[in-house]
């Protein structure tokens, strides 16, 4: 295989920390680690375990592919930054892949997109509908089928596990102009910036 056909996908918008090698249109590896913190120092390990399972180095990686959520504020902006950081070093693309993407990756259309995001509410892209934040009081949709962790009625399962769908989801944008990664917030920050104000300088 040539070396750009190899796609390094990784995401930790939710409490894991999951990669996946795809060479081509084929799964080389797949991890995914349940994990409630400790994505900032699991990452680079847990991708540099992935493609010495695969048998290839980082100069093999023709692209990278990155979860860009929505989800965890902190998490999502983890993945991005490495994203970002390796993309630069490897001198290769890296490509930002929202969750309702990979979620409804090969499923038949219209389907909805539903994930939990706390506080009574659910992440929700609705076939073409924009994404928003919903309640999960009255909640309804359109679409005839529903994936996702907050899907409740009509619920099919994805294709893919969410590291292998975000692979392929870039590779089939491979050899196309790309924006930056970037995250993909509906919500914003848990925390905010400190109200006092700043001290006076003399």
């Amino acid at each position: 295989m040539r070396p750009e056909h190899f796609v390094l996908a990784f995401d930790t918008s939710a409490a894991h920390c999951a990669a996946a090698l795809l060479c081509g249109g084929r799964l080389v590896v797949l991890r995914h680690e349940a994990m409630e913190k400790g994505q900032a120092e699991r990452l680079i390990p847990l991708l540099d375990e992935v493609l010495a399972e695969g048998g290839i180095g980082w100069a093999a990686l023709g692209a990278l592919a990155v979860g860009t959520g929505p989800g965890n504020f902190t998490g999502v902006r983890i993945a991005v930054a490495a994203a970002r950081g390796l993309s630069l070093s490897l001198g290769i693309p890296a490509i930002g892949v929202t969750r309702f993407e990979a979620l409804a990756l090969d499923l038949p259309a219209p389907v909805a997109v539903i994930e939990a995001a706390r506080r009574g509410e659910v992440y929700l892209q609705d076939g073409r509908l924009a994404a928003r934040i919903a309640s999960v009081d009255g909640l309804s949709v359109c679409s005839p089928r529903q994936v996702g962790s907050g899907a409740f009625a009509d619920v099919v399962a994805p294709a893919y596990p969410l590291a292998e769908a975000i692979g392929r989801v870039a590779l089939g944008r491979l050899g196309t102009a790309q924006p930056r990664p970037a995250p993909f917030y509906l919500r914003g920050a848990d925390a905010a910036p400190a109200a006092d104000p700043p001290p006076v300088i003399l």
